[in-house]
């Protein structure tokens, strides 16, 4: 049981590594104009499974790239990280 208890605290402590906080990137203004939402942005893996789930529950939906130049100022450190994290965008699909 204490082995159960050890794995699952290193998924947790691994998974806050995947997930990065709203408030440190900016949404694609283009995207929010073309009436997309920002839902939050994450590892290839945890973005691809939120694209199927989303998908499952009739939403359009697209997983972009983050950039560098979508972090605040205050994340230079983010910068250098980037190339592993996208943000899922979601919208109702029309009709």
């Amino acid at each position: 049981m204490k082995n159960k208890l050890i794995r699952v605290e290193a998924l947790l402590e691994n998974s806050q590594a995947r997930f990065l906080s709203p408030g440190l990137l900016r949404a694609d203004p283009g995207l929010i104009a073309q009436g997309w939402e920002r839902r939050f942005t994450a590892d290839e893996q945890r973005a691809n499974e939120a694209v199927e789930l989303y998908e499952k529950l009739g939403f359009e939906v697209r997983a972009e790239p983050v950039r560098p130049e979508e972090f605040d100022h205050g994340c230079g450190d983010c910068r250098t990280v980037a190339f592993h994290f996208f943000a899922v965008y979601t919208r109702r699909k029309s009709g």
